[in-house]
């Protein structure tokens, strides 16, 4: 990637610690999951504290995530001419990728996104008056020929732990375990491979800049390079996540927040660069179908605790954030916070709602 540009330079107040002032954090739970005691009351109070924790015991085997760490190193490996062969476009959202902005800054990696159902329905344009659906197939690279083999064993396995993690978050919350199984039945889930080159100015860019989540789970690998960072909760200072090994991370999306009327939050983090060394991560992004209609549960809402946030589609929500992956946008990129009930939620509506309605 070579000297930084000035898209890639993060406004003053956003730009990383220096090495010498980070602070590692303290206190994200770490969880066996293989220890049934206490587990239900530990995930609630790791949601509801950090938004984040990490889990170990977590049944998905070593060699299947080496596999596909290691197609995914020999990927990125090929020259910039062989990987834009499957370049996504605005159309075919899939495939490999080199100028993702987030908040509107580039960010300082590379990127390769597959769906993990194939072909996968989405709404065709963020559009609320538009029905016509998109299929989505995966784009696999002539080289190396394994990837796409070692992405789909790596898929079924972690789709196992997304499910296992809905129910004990589901279990917290005081619902049955399978609450949320439903939502999922035409997934809309997606794996992506992150690559983060060295960076000469690592004090200026970042290779994910801060942003939420917005779908309903996230589940992390970070090899042990690290530069994950999360904003905690507690004092909204900027802490990293130093790399456990054969440990994944998790934090609650934005579909969890809205579900369980802020019982739990969705949490701001961000990621890192190195001026040495490259960085390799597998963020598996756990989504519901395209036709939800995502609102605070009937089940965690009364009189004492009204819904906080009003219907919204996550289909066309979805459709609208993808929209500036391919361009820079002169406005903030849509958020959960557009739809949530209050005077300033309501003087936006006209303008930023993508109800069905």
């Amino acid at each position: 990637m070579g000297a930084v540009d000035q898209a890639f330079i993060q406004a003053q107040e956003h730009r990383p610690a220096k090495s010498s002032s980070i602070t590692y954090a303290e206190g994200i739970p770490l969880i066996d999951l293989s220890s049934p005691d206490g587990l239900v009351s530990e995930i609630g109070n790791a949601c509801k504290n950090w938004g984040f924790f990490q889990v170990v015991n977590h049944g998905v085997p070593l060699a299947k995530r080496q596999k596909l760490e290691d197609s995914s190193r020999k990927f990125f490996g090929l020259s910039s001419e062989e990987k834009r062969k499957i370049r996504r476009t605005e159309k075919q959202v899939l495939g490999y990728y080199d100028t993702e902005h987030t908040k509107n800054v580039r960010d300082w990696k590379e990127v390769f996104d597959f769906a993990a159902k194939d072909p996968n329905l989405v709404p065709a344009s963020p559009d609320p008056h538009d029905n016509e659906l998109l299929e989505l197939h995966n784009v696999w690279p002539q080289y190396p020929p394994e990837l796409m083999e070692a992405s789909e064993e790596y898929v079924k396995e972690l789709e196992k732990l997304a499910f296992k993690l809905m129910e004990l978050i589901a279990l917290s919350l005081g619902l049955p375990a399978n609450r949320f199984h439903s939502f999922f039945r035409d997934q809309t889930t997606f794996v992506r491979l992150n690559h983060y080159p060295p960076c000469p100015a690592p004090d200026l860019a970042l290779g994910v800049g801060r942003h939420k989540d917005g779908g309903a789970l996230t589940i992390l690998f970070q090899d042990d390079v690290g530069g994950l960072q999360v904003k905690r909760k507690s004092d909204g200072e900027w802490v990293t996540v130093k790399p456990t090994p054969d440990a994944y991370i998790v934090n609650v999306g934005d579909i969890i927040q809205v579900w369980s009327n802020e019982a739990y939050e969705s949490v701001e983090h961000r990621v890192m660069v190195n001026a040495e060394k490259e960085r390799y991560s597998i963020p598996y992004f756990f989504n519901p179908a395209h036709y939800t209609m995502v609102e605070p549960l009937e089940e965690l809402t009364n009189e004492q605790s009204p819904p906080k946030y009003k219907t919204y589609n996550w289909g066309k929500f979805l459709s609208t954030r993808k929209l500036s992956n391919f361009k820079k946008l002169n406005v903030e990129n849509i958020q959960i916070s557009h739809f949530r009930i209050s005077e300033l939620a309501d003087k936006l509506e006209g303008a930023l709602s993508i109800n069905n309605n």
